[in-house]
């Protein structure tokens, strides 16, 4: 039985990890989709064939708010995965997450543990602000 627990317990640790492997993917597809996006907005600037600039800002942000979505989403996943490699460590001889975690103060003091989840969902929210401000300042003044 309790060789059974571990080979899952193992498992489902590489599982988790490749959740992380899929979180960095996707934050590298969505880097790479809009820094694309502002050089191709760049480039027909450039030629002096003028891209509807709100279209553009709108678009962005509507890929920042997909960004954000798939972070937040990322972060649950990941979460409800490390409640149950700590419900699985109960039954092993050593909690070394567990252990991990009370170490790191469970995420309640950012001295010893800053959340990475929370830090990257400012890249796109950034972009979302920035874009409604872009959006708000053209309804206003133009």
């Amino acid at each position: 039985m309790q060789n059974e627990l571990l080979e899952q317990y193992k498992l489902y640790v590489e599982m988790a990890d490749r959740i992380i492997q899929r979180r960095h993917a996707t934050n590298r597809f969505y880097i790479s989709l809009l820094t694309g996006l502002g050089g191709l907005y760049l480039l027909l600037y450039k030629t002096r064939d003028y891209p509807n600039a709100l279209l553009w800002v709108i678009i962005t942000a509507v890929i920042s708010l997909l960004w954000w979505i798939n972070i937040y989403y990322y972060r649950q996943l990941n979460s409800g995965k490390f409640k149950v490699i700590f419900e699985m460590e109960q039954h092993l001889p050593f909690a070394c997450y567990d252990r991990e975690w009370e170490i790191l103060g469970r995420g309640k003091h950012n001295r010893l543990y800053l959340n990475l989840s929370k830090v990257e969902s400012y890249i796109p929210f950034t972009l979302i602000i920035l874009c409604l401000t872009y959006i708000g300042y053209r309804m206003w003044f133009i």
